[in-house]
């Protein structure tokens, strides 16, 4: 499924970014609009998915478990859901490629149906921990048998044999992940009764709006301190629905970070979504004096979406509000090189979930951005990163890429702020969100 070819590249510095551009679709939406189109009960329509290796990973698994996915040549997906309950028993393991959010997502799936799914990945994602969905859907009655990873951790290979009816379950999130609330909600759709996910710190809510689109039974309750009650009835039956995915907010912000940067930039970003559990990137460059324009703001299908228009700006460093982190846990990359640049000093804390990521986000980072000139301090949860006051980093060197696509995009854009070249060892991974990555930004380069 996924390409092993190794790509290295060379990143130069850039001369201004200018024109306009519309980023790949948004690929938490991506990965619940097939999921849920599966479990309805009709032909659902998708236009704007992401077509990257991780959501592909999401549309084989269903078609294994016997959902029709079809993509026309206009680029429009077509699926004919089985019904929730309905799922097939696969014939093969399931191939999650490197994507943490199908299988999570897929394991809540397949924990309240009667059937049984083996989960593999590439070397990256068996690295990853599964714990933390294990627990709960355990809970539920799945039986689930993992290998066993480095600390005590739990990890892919695993099987997961499904229990049905499952048993209703009110579970309090012990961190703050939106993969582990949608797959206990996932679980509970096939599932007699309310289940409950209690969560205290608000992550990204794609699936409480996704699941209500659908036609769910499902509330959502805020008490005083933000802690958020999601209660979904089971055994739902889900209608088919005509879905527009919006531009993905985590692509978008290498683009942003790199206009802020280079100076001369004016790019404008059509049709990102802007979900508050997922703007915080925005609010924070905007802190920092990033000069950052909405235009057209708008609603499609329940989620907020705007045109951005981004010019370059003299950014300053600031203390990032450790809050914001749930909504913006996969741009804290870019924005480490946006604080290598800024004038001053830029303190990150509250960020442990870095360190389990497709790498160890925090270490790979401060060592990167050390190799090529960059002034960074790494503490347990986060990173303290002196400015160079909008002097081009030294670049120059090689960096490792991780097979992560976030760390190798993020140091492509500091390639285009360094006075040497700056080296990606394998830009591979970034087919797995960003396939067009870039072209993008070599159209952008007049």
């Amino acid at each position: 499924m996924t390409d092993l070819t190794i790509k290295p590249r060379r990143f130069s510095a850039s001369s201004p970014l200018q024109g306009r551009i519309a980023i790949p679709g948004d690929k938490s939406i991506s990965h619940r609009a097939l999921i849920l189109s599966a479990l309805a009960v009709g032909t659902s329509r998708v236009t704007g998915l992401l077509e990257g290796h991780d959501v592909l990973a999401t549309a084989t698994a269903m078609r294994a478990m016997g959902a029709g996915i079809e993509r026309l040549e206009s680029g429009e997906w077509v699926i004919d859901g089985v019904g929730v309950g309905g799922l097939l028993q696969p014939r093969e393991a399931l191939d999650m490629g490197n994507s943490g959010t199908s299988t999570r997502l897929l394991m809540g799936l397949v924990a309240s149906h009667p059937i049984t799914a083996t989960f593999i990945g590439d070397a990256s994602l068996s690295g990853r921990p599964m714990g933390r969905v294990i627990d709960p859907l355990s809970q539920m009655g799945a039986d689930i048998t993992a290998s066993p990873g480095a600390n005590g951790t739990k990890t892919l290979p695993l099987m997961i044999r499904g229990l049905a009816p499952a048993i209703p379950l009110s579970y309090r999130l012990p961190m703050a992940s939106a993969q582990v609330k949608s797959a206990v909600l996932l679980a509970g759709l096939n599932t007699p009764g309310i289940t409950e996910v209690i969560e205290p710190v608000p992550t990204r809510d794609h699936s409480e709006r996704m699941l209500q689109g659908f036609g769910a039974e499902l509330s959502v309750e805020t008490e005083a301190d933000g802690t958020r009650h999601i209660r979904l009835r089971g055994e739902a039956e889900l209608k088919p629905q005509i879905i527009a995915v919006p531009g993905d907010p985590s692509s978008a912000a290498f683009f942003i970070v790199a206009a802020l940067l280079i100076p001369g930039s004016d790019v404008t970003i059509a049709n990102v979504g802007l979900n508050p559990t997922r703007a915080g990137l925005v609010e924070v460059l905007q802190s920092m004096g990033g000069d950052i324009e909405l235009l057209d703001a708008r609603t499609v299908g329940g989620e907020p979406v705007a045109d951005l228009r981004v010019r370059h700006s003299m950014l300053e460093g600031i203390a990032v509000d450790p809050a914001l982190a749930p909504s913006m846990i996969d741009e804290f990359p870019i924005l480490f090189v946006a604080a290598a640049l800024a004038e001053g000093r830029t303190v990150t804390t509250g960020l442990d979930e870095l360190r389990v990521k497709e790498s160890d986000r925090l270490s790979v980072m401060a060592a990167g951005l050390q190799a090529i000139g960059a002034r960074v301090e790494e503490s347990a949860d986060g990173l303290v990163i002196e400015g160079t006051g909008g002097d081009p980093l030294t670049g120059g060197a090689t960096i490792g890429g991780h097979l992560d696509h976030r760390i190798c995009m993020s140091f492509a854009v500091a390639g285009l702020v360094s006075t040497a070249p700056v080296e990606i060892d394998d830009m591979a991974p970034v087919a797995t969100s960003f396939p067009n990555f870039e072209p993008l930004l070599e159209g952008l380069q007049r």
